[in-house]
């Protein structure tokens, strides 16, 4: 076993060319046995593409080696690249052109065309990426308020993500924050930066202490009880003229 693992490693170390390539491709693929194979080729961004039909089963036999190893993401694959990769072609963008023209060779031109294009491709955009990203959709924040460090994405900015109204990242749908109240209103003994501003009677609750709890309690029982005497000074205290009040 360990004779086969040293054997793995050298032949790794032999194909890419030295044992910090064997190290990067741990890093990043995580593979084991170390996977080998052709360089079919690059794509604008310096991703490396390889295919080997010999050693693995279809669907592993094509794999990517990102250019960007700390930050790998599916969406840094070109489009051209994209669809050799899940073998929708087995002719790879380094060789497409060739493809094209031996292909155009068996066209039977059935009646006269005034098109500009010579073949059913027709045109193509050309192939552009953000930060190796070519799928817009990751250019948005990464978690609530904290930025993408991939795209270079400030916390708080709007990305190129859409959201439907409604949701929490949308735009629109946040509500500036406003506050019912203070408690620290008028403590000049308590900084600025430091009071306990409360948006709904249940935070109003949560910031209040045991002390102030108990010292307002006792302060709406006194109100509560200087009411009440009011009341009955109303009802019984006031006679003298008239037809006859009730003096206790």
């Amino acid at each position: 076993m360990v004779y086969g693992v040293i054997m793995n490693f050298r032949a790794a170390a032999k194909a890419r060319g030295s044992w910090k390539a064997v190290l990067q491709h741990l890093y990043t693929n995580g593979d084991y046995p170390l996977k080998m194979g052709n360089h079919v080729g690059s794509d604008s961004f310096g991703n490396k593409y390889f295919e080997n039909l010999v050693d693995y089963p279809f669907g592993q036999h094509r794999w990517v080696e990102y250019a960007d190893i700390h930050n790998l993401d599916s969406s840094q694959i070109d489009p051209e690249w994209h669809g050799w990769m899940v073998s929708m072609n087995d002719v790879p963008p380094t060789t497409q052109d060739e493809w094209f023209e031996k292909k155009k060779k068996d066209i039977t031109i059935l009646s006269q065309s005034d098109a500009i294009y010579d073949h059913g491709v027709g045109y193509q955009n050309p192939i552009s990426n953000f930060n190796g990203m070519h799928n817009l959709s990751q250019v948005r924040q990464r978690g609530f308020n904290i930025g993408n460090t991939v795209t270079k994405l400030a916390a708080g900015s709007n990305g190129a993500y859409y959201t439907q109204p409604g949701n929490p990242y949308n735009p629109n749908h946040r509500k500036p924050k406003e506050m019912l109240g203070d408690l620290d209103e008028g403590n000049e003994s308590v900084p600025e930066g430091e009071h306990r501003r409360y948006k709904s009677l249940k935070w109003k609750d949560r910031l209040t202490s045991a002390d102030e709890k108990a010292a307002a309690a006792l302060k709406e029982h006194a109100a509560q009880e200087a009411t009440n005497n009011d009341m009955m000074s109303e009802m019984f205290g006031g006679g003298g003229s008239g037809r006859g009040g009730t003096r206790i």
